[in-house]
C-alpha cells in the first residue's frame, strides 16, 4: 500500500473513533424526546377516540330517551294497539240486562309498498266485500304511505275468506267493536260510538265526558273489563214503550212519536222512546231523522197539557179555588186576537169543568188572576223555561216570547207561545202530583233519599192534592177516558196544539200529547206520550190527542204496570177481585 493510501486509512479511522466517542449522549437525548413525543401523541389520540365514542353514545342515548318520551305518531288513521283494544264499560239496565258491550273484531289494512298488482288485489277483495269502493281503494293502494285502512271491523267469516285469498301486502289488526243487543230499543238513551269506539251520543257520550275520553287521550285505558254502568231504565218497560211509539207512526200516519215513563218519587227515567229512531249498530242507516231524540232534544208547543200548570199556578197562588167558577160563554178578544173554546159549553164552568172540557177561555181567565212576572217565575220554577239538567247530552233549550205581554200570558196558559221538550213537560208534571217537589230527571239509579237531597219544593202539598183530584176527574169524566186502564186508575190531561207553518198556526197539522199519572189514589209513575201530525182515516189531520196520544198511554200502562209492581184494584173501594179471565 502506498504512503498516501495509508494516511487516508488512518484519517478515516481517526475520524470514526472521534465520532463514536462524542455523539452517544446527544443521540440518546434525541431518542428519549422522540419517544415521549410519540407517547403523548398516542395518549392524545386515545383520549380523542374515547371522547368521540362518548359523544356518539350520548347522542344515541338522548335520541332513545326522546323517542321513549314522545307521543306515538298516528299514521294514516291507525291508532296505537292499546287504543284499538281499549275497553269501554258495559251499559246495563236496572236489572243487569246488557244494553251495550264490547266484542273483539279485526280490521283490514294494506301496506301499499308491498302491493304488486293493485287491480288484482281489488278484484279479489271485491269477491268478499262486494260493496268495496274500488276507486277509493285504488288511490290508497297507489299511495306512497306504508299503511292504509281498507275496511274496519270485519266479521270472522270475512276475515277467513280474505285470508284464503292469499293476497300479499294486506293484513289484519285486532280491534274492539261496540255491540248493542237490543238494536233500536233504547237507541236514544244508550246512544252510539264512532268507528274508533268513542262516544258520539246518548249515555255513551256521557260516559266519555265523565273521564273515559281523558284517560284514553293519555293512553291510560286498557283491554281489561271495566265496571258496568247501570242505568235507571227497565229494559222490559223500555221494549213496551218503544214498540208502542213505533207502532203509533203506522197507526196514526204521524211523522213522529214519543213517550216516557218516570218514577214520581225518584225522578228516574224507567223508559223513554222517540221515533223515527235508529239502530246504534248501524247509526248511519237511520239518517238525520232517526238521530233526533224528540223527547229531550225537540221542542214543541205542548198545547192543553199546559193548562195543568196554569190551574196549579192559580191554586198555589190562592187566587182561585176548586170551588170557583168562570163565565166562558163568550170568546176573549185581545190585541186583535180571539181566544175561544174548541169544545164550547156556552155556560159558566167550575174549575174542574174547565179542566175537564179543556176550556181555553176559562184557563186564560184563571191566569189573568196573577201577574205576568208571577206567571213567568212559576213556569221557570217548574223548569219549563230553562234548559233541563240531566245526564243525557242531547237536551234542547225551550223557547218563549222575548217580551211577555197580556196576550202572550193568555195564550201560554193553554200551551201556545212557549215550546218545551216533552221530557221536561213530564218532569214538571211529576211535581204536580208527588206533593209539589220538582226532581231533576236521571238516567242513572237513584234512591228516594238521594232524590230528596236534590228535590225542590215548587208548589204546596195542598196544591198537589188538588191537582191529583183534577187528573183523576179528567181521567174518569173528560178527555183522559181513552187512557183509562181497568184496575189502575189512570188520570191526566190531553193537549192538542195547532202547529206553526210559515209563521202561522194551521188547523190541519196538530201536535198531540197526553200527560198522565197512575194510580191516582197513590201516584207512582208519570207517563207522557205524543203523536206529531197524526191523521184520521180521512187524512184531514184533525185527529185529537184523546184519539191518538191517550190510547198510547193506555197500552203502555196496561202492559207495563204489572212489570213495575203496581197492583190493580177493582171496585169502588178497591177490594173487589178479578174472577173472570
Amino acid at each position: 500500500m502506498s504512503f498516501l493510501s495509508r494516511v487516508m486509512v488512518l484519517k478515516s479511522k481517526a475520524h470514526f473513533s472521534a465520532g463514536g466517542r462524542g455523539r452517544p449522549a446527544d443521540q440518546t437525548a434525541r431518542f428519549e424526546g422522540s419517544r415521549k413525543r410519540k407517547a403523548a401523541q398516542a395518549k392524545n389520540r386515545v383520549g380523542l377516540l374515547i371522547a368521540g365514542f362518548a359523544v356518539f353514545y350520548c347522542v344515541i342515548g338522548g335520541r332513545l330517551a326522546q323517542y321513549g318520551m314522545a307521543q306515538p305518531e298516528i299514521t294514516s288513521s291507525i291508532l296505537p294497539a292499546d287504543r284499538l283494544l281499549a275497553s269501554r264499560p258495559d251499559i246495563v239496565d236496572r236489572n243487569g240486562e246488557v244494553l251495550a258491550t264490547d266484542i273483539r273484531t279485526v280490521s283490514l289494512f294494506a301496506e301499499p309498498h308491498k302491493i304488486v298488482d293493485t287491480d288484482e288485489v281489488i278484484e279479489k277483495l271485491s269477491t268478499v266485500l262486494p260493496d268495496l269502493d274500488a276507486k277509493s281503494i285504488y288511490s290508497k293502494l297507489k299511495s306512497n304511505s306504508r299503511f292504509q285502512w281498507l275496511r274496519r271491523q270485519l266479521t270472522p267469516k270475512q276475515q277467513s275468506q280474505i285470508l284464503a285469498l292469499g293476497i300479499p301486502g294486506i293484513g289484519f289488526r285486532p280491534e274492539k267493536r261496540r255491540f248493542y243487543p237490543g238494536g233500536s230499543t233504547a237507541s236514544h238513551i244508550v246512544g252510539y260510538v264512532n268507528i274508533d269506539n268513542r262516544g258520539v251520543a246518548g249515555m255513551e257520550r256521557y260516559i266519555d265526558t265523565q273521564g273515559l275520553a281523558d284517560l284514553a287521550s293519555v293512553g291510560m285505558t286498557s283491554d281489561q273489563p271495566l265496571e258496568p254502568v247501570k242505568l235507571s231504565i227497565d229494559l222490559r218497560v223500555q221494549a213496551i214503550v218503544h214498540e208502542v211509539v213505533v207502532e203509533s207512526l203506522k197507526k196514526y200516519s204521524s211523522i213522529a212519536g214519543g213517550a216516557v215513563v218516570l218514577d214520581v218519587h225518584t225522578g228516574e227515567v224507567l223508559a223513554m222512546a222517540s221515533a223515527p229512531d235508529f239502530d246504534p249498530n248501524d247509526p248511519a242507516a237511520g239518517g238525520e231523522e232517526g238521530w233526533l231524540n224528540r223527547m229531550s232534544n225537540g221542542t214543541f208547543e205542548m198545547g192543553s197539557t199546559f193548562k195543568s200548570f196554569s190551574i196549579a199556578m192559580g191554586l198555589d197562588a190562592g187566587t182561585i179555588k176548586l170551588s170557583d167558577s168562570f163565565d166562558v160563554r163568550l170568546p176573549i178578544r185581545i190585541g186583535g186576537f180571539t181566544i175561544k173554546d174548541f169544545h164550547g159549553q156556552n155556560r159558566i164552568l167550575s174549575v174542574p169543568e174547565i179542566f175537564q172540557y179543556s176550556s181555553n177561555v176559562g184557563t186564560a181567565k184563571i191566569v189573568d188572576t196573577v201577574s205576568i212576572p208571577h206567571h213567568k217565575d212559576f213556569l221557570t220554577s217548574l223548569g219549563l223555561l230553562t234548559r233541563m239538567h240531566t245526564e243525557l247530552p242531547e237536551v234542547a233549550m225551550p223557547s218563549q216570547p222575548r217580551e211577555w205581554k197580556k196576550i202572550n200570558q193568555m195564550t201560554i196558559a193553554f200551551g201556545h207561545g212557549v215550546a218545551t221538550t216533552p221530557l221536561q213537560t213530564a218532569v214538571a208534571g211529576v211535581s204536580l202530583i208527588n206533593g209539589g217537589r220538582l226532581i231533576p230527571p236521571t238516567f242513572l239509579p237513584r234512591t228516594r233519599e238521594q232524590a230528596d237531597a236534590v228535590a225542590t219544593q215548587v208548589i204546596k202539598p195542598s196544591t198537589s192534592k188538588d191537582m191529583r183530584f183534577l187528573f183523576d176527574w179528567n181521567g174518569s169524566k173528560g178527555s183522559g177516558r181513552n187512557a183509562r186502564v181497568l184496575g189502575f186508575d189512570v188520570g191526566g190531561k190531553t193537549g192538542t196544539a195547532d202547529k206553526i207553518v210559515n209563521g202561522r198556526y194551521v188547523t190541519n197539522k196538530n201536535f198531540n200529547a197526553f200527560l198522565a199519572a197512575f194510580p191516582m189514589d197513590d201516584p207512582q209513575y208519570v207517563v207522557l206520550s205524543f203523536s206529531d201530525e197524526p191523521k184520521t182515516d180521512k187524512g184531514n189531520g184533525a185527529a185529537l190527542a184523546a184519539m191518538s196520544a191517550a190510547p198510547m198511554v193506555k197500552e203502555i200502562i196496561s202492559r207495563a204496570a204489572p212489570i213495575l209492581g203496581v197492583k190493580p184494584k177493582f171496585g169502588e173501594d178497591g177490594s173487589a177481585l178479578l174472577v173472570s179471565y
